[in-house]
């Protein structure tokens, strides 16, 4: 049954994708951003609306919402900068969503957590991202929370940050060496989020998403530098030196890592269960697609990866 489908972040990473699925599946789209040449990627697809405005207005987010069947918070910020704080992002937006959902009798709430999200976790992020999900448990909306390790695939900000390092770095200085990470696709990520807007199978349920094997940030960074072709010697340091980076990149015009960064690294970014087979997929190792956007036979177009996976 389509349904009208407000996606909050729908002009990012993931949301450009999750909103390319729901499209696929035969939803009308409905995307809120500040300024619109930043859902370029996304406006040229059928049955998408671009709404050029600010979410966190109560007033203009409660429009948006009244005029939604289900709603899909995707907003999410990996480092604090300025006014955009982890609980500005991560908890007062939520909030706002579901007083929005309420007053409107929207119902379907999917949200976008993180694995790891904890009000305890070691970091600001993880702690904001569990406090978030214990407000959508709780609302008495019919929700479901996915819970994804780090995104891989074409334009994230991952792998990519590596690649762009191991050209650059004739040595790579890395913190955290031996935290580990279960990566997982893009596609299959997106896959999950457009499924559950009508399967009510997964109301009420949290789901993690990992890909279908573990690495250290070291085993990642090495085979980055393989794939491209640029192999370059590490050097692992240690928990002081590591603080010492992390402090020192914070003060960089563009964030590669922060302290809180590596304050979530403390905690393995794995998960204990397999992947929902509700879904009715395999997740897709990082093997079989990281080549083909940062390997050197790498097609070029940000659209190929549409057009290999999305039936384009």
């Amino acid at each position: 049954m389509p349904h009208t489908v407000l996606v909050l972040g729908g002009s990012g990473f993931v949301g450009r994708h999750v909103v390319a699925k729901l499209v696929d599946a035969g939803h009308r789209v409905v995307v809120p951003t500040r300024r619109r040449d930043r859902a370029r990627d996304v406006m040229l697809l059928p049955t998408v609306t671009i709404v050029e405005t600010d979410v966190h207005d109560p007033a203009k987010l409660a429009a948006l919402v009244g005029r939604a069947d289900v709603v899909v918070n995707l907003v999410g910020i990996l480092h604090e900068e300025g006014g955009q704080t982890f609980a500005r992002a991560h908890v007062e937006l939520p909030r706002k969503v579901i007083a929005a959902c309420e007053a409107a009798g929207v119902k379907r709430l999917v949200h976008m957590s993180a694995l790891g999200a904890a009000p305890d976790g070691p970091s600001k992020y993880q702690r904001s991202k569990g406090e978030a999900e214990g407000l959508v448990a709780s609302s008495g909306l019919d929700w479901t929370i996915f819970r994804p390790s780090v995104i891989f695939g074409r334009g994230d900000s991952f792998l990519t940050m590596f690649a762009r390092l191991v050209r650059l770095l004739p040595v790579v200085a890395l913190a955290a060496p031996a935290a580990r990470f279960q990566p997982v696709w893009i596609g299959d990520v997106a896959h999950c989020f457009a499924r559950s807007v009508d399967d009510d199978r997964t109301v009420g349920q949290r789901y993690d998403l990992a890909g279908p094997s573990v690495y250290t940030l070291r085993e990642l960074v090495t085979y980055v530098g393989d794939l491209t072709g640029h192999r370059r010697p590490i050097v692992p340091l240690g928990p002081g030196l590591s603080q010492l980076q992390a402090r020192m990149l914070e003060l960089l015009p563009v964030k590669l890592m922060t302290r809180d960064n590596l304050a979530s690294m403390q905690q393995d970014n794995v998960s204990p269960d397999p992947f929902p087979a509700l879904f009715g997929i395999a997740p897709k190792p990082l093997e079989a697609i990281a080549p083909e956007y940062l390997g050197p036979g790498a097609a070029r177009s940000r659209y190929d990866e549409y057009r290999a996976h999305g039936g384009r």
